[in-house]
Parts: structure tokens; sequence; C-alpha cells
């Protein structure tokens, strides 16, 4: 039997899933349109701050656990590199896939 925050499950038949809900976003900041419309008035080159843009990253990293009709959802805000954060909760994953595939043949 596994223990979780929801109750108790059997381990066997439990399956893992890591979903990738982030979203990256590329916008002009605030600042640079700011300096842009001030430095119009001065100098055409107030434009240039136009061209800078920032990333931002949004969303989480949604993770299941599901075994029969028992499912059991959580997720985890994105971080500042979402390739390097689900890579790591996949290998956390598969860690708890080899764990209850050895629970469950013992």
């Amino acid at each position: 039997m596994g223990h979780h925050p929801a109750g108790h499950v059997p381990l066997a038949n439990t399956q893992i899933y890591i979903t990738d809900q982030t979203r990256t976003e590329r916008f002009i900041p605030t600042w640079a349109i700011v300096l842009a419309v001030i430095g119009f008035f001065f100098f055409l080159l107030g434009l240039l701050f136009l061209l800078v843009k920032e990333t931002r990253v949004t969303g989480f990293m949604q993770i299941t656990v599901t075994n029969g009709t028992f499912t059991y959802q959580t997720g985890e805000p994105a971080g500042y590199n979402p390739a390097a954060q689900l890579y790591e909760l996949q290998t956390r994953a598969n860690y708890a896939r080899g764990l209850v595939a050895r629970a469950v043949t013992q």
C-alpha cells in the first residue's frame, strides 16, 4: 500500500505521469516602451528600445498519479528553465516508478 495525501492505495498498477503545462512568452518590457517614447522626442534612436525583448515562463508542470479509479494531481510552478525542470521531474517520476515496481514484485 502506498500512502499519500489522499489516503492509502495499492501500489500495483500505479501509474505516474508528468505533463508540461508551461508557456513561454516574449514581450517588450514597460521600461523599454517608456524610454522609446522619451527618446523619440530627443533622438530617433530612442525607437531602438522597442527592439528589446524579455522572456517570461508561466504555467506549471502537472504530476498525476493514477491507480484504477483513483487519481491524484498536483502542480509544480514553472521555473526559469522549464526544460531542466521537466527533466528533473521525469527523473523523479522514473525513480518512483522503479520503487513501485520493486514493491510490487516483493
